[in-house]
């Protein structure tokens, strides 16, 4: 079963709903990325749809505030990545995304919250990530037989597992919703 053309579409949007509510690790998509469209391919691709991720987190913390960020994420996380951008300044994005341990989607919706320019956050961003997307691009383009399939099947549980996390949450607000206004 392929899916042909739509095959880097679905991996944007999988690699861009990752960055906003990280069900997954990204790295997984990088990975199959790379064994589905070669290393540079899948580099490329995993690249510019994590920025993509990334712009969207940064635009909504901007717009929606932090209330809103919170619902998402969760006040300690948040209340810890301030306390990091404070101790590094103009350099914590570009420290944060080198440092594969640091939440991708919180670090972009609290640069949203600061009074970073898009832009600095974007180009800070797209440097720090790009090393390692090049290294698991890498050793996911060199995948074959047997692990290319469990990576693909992973990939699949995955964005099946998160659909089932984004259906049940949705449901959930609605629930909520209903009995607030009751």
């Amino acid at each position: 079963m392929g899916f042909g053309i739509w095959a880097p579409v679905a991996s944007f949007l999988l690699m861009t709903l990752q960055s906003l509510i990280a069900p997954l690790p990204a790295f997984v998509i990088t990975f199959a990325n790379a064994g589905l469209f070669g290393w540079v391919n899948g580099a490329l691709l995993s690249w510019s749809s994590a920025m993509a991720g990334a712009a969207l987190c940064f635009f909504i913390a901007k717009y929606l505030g932090r209330d809103f960020v919170e619902k998402l994420t969760t006040k300690s996380a948040l209340a810890s990545v301030d306390e990091f951008f404070e101790k590094y300044g103009n350099y914590a994005i570009l420290i944060a995304r080198l440092l594969p341990f640091i939440s991708f989607d919180i670090v972009s919706y609290a640069a949203g919250l600061t009074s970073m320019r898009f832009w600095s956050f974007f180009l800070a961003t797209g440097l720090g990530q790009l090393p390692a997307t090049i290294i698991y691009s890498y050793v996911g383009g060199m995948l074959t037989g047997g692990a290319k399939t469990f990576v693909t099947g992973l990939l699949i549980l995955f964005a099946l597992s998160a659909l089932f996390v984004l259906i049940k949450k949705v449901m959930g607000d609605k629930k909520n919703s209903v009995s607030e206004s009751a």
